[in-house]
């Protein structure tokens, strides 16, 4: 499998640029034989929509997605977008579309609301989170916010995903030992998840500036063990491909079974009581 990260750097609300820079991306993946093409969260919208949400939505019918629908049938392909419901809910979901379909929808569950970050006002909040079966194995996506929460990261493993797509749209803040904090932790949380679960990480972050904010980048795929596989630039817009071996998850994983010995009715059985002592009778 030949995996491209297309690390864009989006233009806040302008669908029409977002859509063409995708489908310069697509056009390029395929012209290098990439099997499969990943963008960052949002990637057709920007981040800071705010309320521009209602204008920039697409249904899972709308014909931009049906296009990129028809796309999939040469490459398949995941990108972030903002997403509009039946009942015109508006999530800041993902999609991973192959052989002319759509094969699954993330969305969002955990959505930040401190500091900088404000997406509760706008977006409803997700409901599940599902691994899927693809052409070349299990998957399982989760944006930004989604992968700090460690239960979110474990749910997927336990649903048998062997592959983790984190789509994000991480600021560039603070200054760590030897780079940006805020890349240094997700470099650090990418490389512990690879490890510890014997899964291949594959990170899209964007590039590019919003309102003042700027975006680091340094898109990446890690090996099942925890090692670098490709290293995009920082802030620079980019798209770099790697050829994935899915054999570095049997080796992992025959080294640190750690998901063979998890015992999940001992998590289940514990879990289920901590909310009883702690929510029973609050609702």
């Amino acid at each position: 499998m030949r995996v491209m990260l297309a690390q864009v750097a989006p233009t806040l609300g302008d669908m029409t640029k977002n859509v063409k820079i995708h489908r310069e991306c697509i056009d390029r993946a395929i012209n290098e034989s990439a099997d499969l093409l990943l963008f960052p969260e949002l990637s057709l919208t920007g981040y800071f929509v705010r309320d521009l949400v209602p204008e920039v939505s697409l249904s899972l019918e709308s014909q931009v997605m049906g296009e990129f629908v028809e796309l999939s049938k040469r490459i398949s392909i995941a990108f972030g977008f903002v997403e509009e419901t039946r009942d015109f809910l508006f999530y800041n979901s993902a999609v991973y579309l192959q052989d002319g379909l759509i094969k699954h929808v993330h969305r969002k569950v955990y959505l930040p609301t401190y500091g900088m970050f404000d997406e509760a006002r706008y977006f409803a909040q997700g409901d599940r989170i599902r691994a899927f079966d693809t052409r070349f194995g299990r998957f399982a996506m989760l944006i930004c916010e989604d992968a700090w929460h460690p239960s979110a990261v474990y749910v997927a493993v336990m649903d048998s995903a062997d592959y983790l797509l984190f789509l994000s749209s991480s600021p560039a803040r603070g200054v760590g030992r030897h780079a940006i904090s805020s890349g240094e932790a997700w470099e650090t949380l990418n490389r512990m998840n690879a490890e510890l679960y014997g899964c291949y990480v594959f990170y899209t972050n964007r590039a590019g500036q919003e309102e003042g904010v700027s975006f680091w980048g340094g898109s990446e795929i890690v090996l099942p063990n925890g090692q670098l596989l490709i290293k995009a630039p920082y802030f620079q817009e980019a798209c770099l491909a790697a050829e994935v071996d899915t054999r570095e998850i049997r080796r992992s994983r025959l080294i640190t079974p750690i998901s063979r010995d998890e015992n999940i009715d001992l998590t289940l059985r514990e879990l289920i009581r901590i909310y009883e002592e702690r929510f029973e009778g609050k609702y």
